[in-house]
């Protein structure tokens, strides 16, 4: 034991062995360290706030040309819409590919490494993109926010997971959630934040897009910095207190044994739980896409309780269907973000496989049930409905890293969730992409606004339907799978974790205290602060 704090002592500041919890440590302070990550690069949901200003820079100029590539060193006219919005979909599949490329490396770096990459990427990238709304050059917002960003993202995205699972392998599902319920609300903190901003540096009719990317980044390297200080890990072998495992190895679906990242990428449980994970993120990512215009062509003065029509409203009241629309969105946001706590938690009781089969079945009958809310003029029921199919797609990411823990080990479980999501990077342009050229095919059709979308929900409700058949199939990993002692033995030493810690049988048994109430209060009060503006906003529709 001796020997092993020595080694520690003479580690590096961000190396992996410097953070191995000791005595006085508590594990509930790890997750307000992750949700500190989370609530920053959660912002991704709340880009959309930027798109409109994005396209005001310069008063009084045109439109730019349509080229895109035109665009993106254009000085002397306005972006477009669409050369704008694909930022989005840039730091979406960068995201996904930088999270794959070094998820293997983050394990072995350990989270305080990864988090302060994340923190310079994300951060630094906002900044850099800034810079170049500041300059007006297309290309520099998609190399920072896009490119740079991305990375950033993915890192920050995967780099709480390990360290989680194994702080918490009594309620795996409970603690990923906490995690990743900040991706989901991040955007019901940013956005608002980013409004204000975005008025404070506005100056001649220009809005303040540069001043408020900035200023965010700045603030984003700030906070997920002291995240990723404040990250422990477990020694080799620690359990909670009157936790032996015993349960897990009971279950045939939980495995004990550990599965190599690249061995894992052999296995069809890979594959079929990326078709799962495909088919829930298409499905609902194609609904919030279209959330606001959906509603506003389904229902349109019906939003405010009148009649279905829309051509004879009044400015004031074409008005107020776009805030009630926008207020749905926030209700929308909301139930994104807690939905990932409730399904992740429930999955610790339901497993994650029953979990998954709950979102695919319950799915298919609300995404078959819509168009008749619809025909039926329901707003209320329609929203609902909505709420809870993105509190499943939500639920999903958070459920997720414990279905691997649970399939694959711990051992490697945050490089292969790296490589896993992916399948978000692929539903991030899918989704989007079909539901968008659905709608434009069924206007160009004739079909009427209020209907164009039943074609594609009942798409989306036999995709889901995929994804069940995919989840059914997922079965334990084959022995021949699993890595041998000396295998496992091999990788933790290239972690520096010890193959048993004589430090685990008394580490983080400390006391909650008033640093664990400061942790989570830091976390918790912003959190509270975007829950209250997005049921104001959802107020709207009241």
């Amino acid at each position: 034991m001796s020997a092993a704090v020595s080694g520690n002592a003479g580690a590096g500041l961000l190396s992996r062995e410097r953070i191995v919890a000791g005595p006085g440590f508590n594990r509930w302070l790890v997750p307000p360290a992750a949700l500190a990550i989370h609530l920053c690069i959660g912002m991704a949901y709340g880009f959309s706030v930027f798109w409109l200003p994005m396209g005001k820079l310069i008063p009084g100029a045109p439109a730019c040309p349509a080229s895109f590539t035109a665009q993106l060193t254009a000085t002397a006219c306005n972006w477009t819409l669409p050369a704008v919005n694909h930022i989005f979909e840039t730091f979406i599949v960068v995201l996904g590919l930088s999270a794959a490329l070094f998820g293997g490396w983050l394990e072995r770096a350990g989270p305080r490494r990864a988090g302060l990459i994340a923190a310079a990427c994300w951060g630094g990238g906002l900044m850099v993109g800034g810079y170049g709304v500041a300059i007006h050059q297309l290309w520099l917002a998609y190399l920072g926010c896009g490119l740079i960003g991305g990375i950033g993202q993915g890192l920050g995205y995967i780099t709480p997971v390990s360290t989680l699972i194994r702080w918490f392998p009594d309620r795996r599902g409970l603690a990923t959630g906490f995690a990743i319920m900040g991706y989901g609300g991040g955007a019901m903190i940013g956005a608002p934040i980013a409004v204000r901003l975005m008025a404070h540096f506005s100056a001649g009719g220009v809005p303040g897009v540069a001043g408020a990317l900035m200023v965010l980044g700045a603030i984003y390297c700030v906070v997920m910095a002291a995240g990723a200080f404040g990250f422990r890990v477990a020694p080799t072998g620690w359990r909670p207190i009157g936790f032996s495992g015993g349960a897990a190895r009971a279950n045939a679906r939980v495995t004990a044994s550990h599965v190599h990242a690249d061995r894992a990428l052999r296995t069809p449980q890979f594959w079929l739980i990326w078709l799962v994970l495909f088919a829930n993120v298409t499905a609902g990512i194609a609904v919030i896409s279209v959330a606001s215009p959906m509603l506003q062509d389904v229902f349109g003065a019906r939003l405010l309780g009148g009649g279905a029509g829309g051509a004879t409203l009044s400015v004031a009241q074409k008005a107020a269907v776009v805030a009630a629309a926008a207020g749905v969105v926030g209700l929308i946001s909301l139930f994104n973000s807690l939905g990932r706590l409730f399904w992740a938690s429930m999955s610790d009781f339901l497993g994650r496989r029953y979990t998954y089969f709950t979102f695919f079945a319950l799915g298919i009958v609300l995404y078959c049930a819509l168009p008749s809310f619809g025909h039926l003029g329901i707003a209320a029921v329609f929203v609902a409905a909505i709420c809870v199919i993105i509190s499943m797609y939500g639920g999903g990411f958070a459920t997720l890293p414990a279905y691997l823990a649970d399939v694959f080990g711990t051992q490697m479980v945050g490089a292969i969730h790296g490589r896993l999501i992916t399948a978000w990077s692929a539903a991030g342009l899918v989704g989007p992409m079909l539901i968008a050229s659905l709608r434009q095919s069924q206007l160009a059709a004739g079909v009427p606004r209020a209907l164009v979308y039943n074609r594609t929900l009942y798409i989306m409700a036999g995709l889901l339907l995929f994804g069940l058949i995919c989840n059914a199939l997922v079965r334990p990993v084959d022995a021949r799978h699993y890595m041998s002692e000396a295998e496992l033995a091999r990788l933790r030493s290239q972690k520096h974790e010890a193959p048993d810690d004589a430090r685990a049988a008394i580490a983080a048994r400390g006391e909650f205290g008033v640093a664990g109430g400061l942790a989570w209060a830091a976390v918790g009060i912003p959190f509270l602060i975007g829950l209250f503006i997005a049921l104001q906003k959802a107020a709207a529709l009241f």
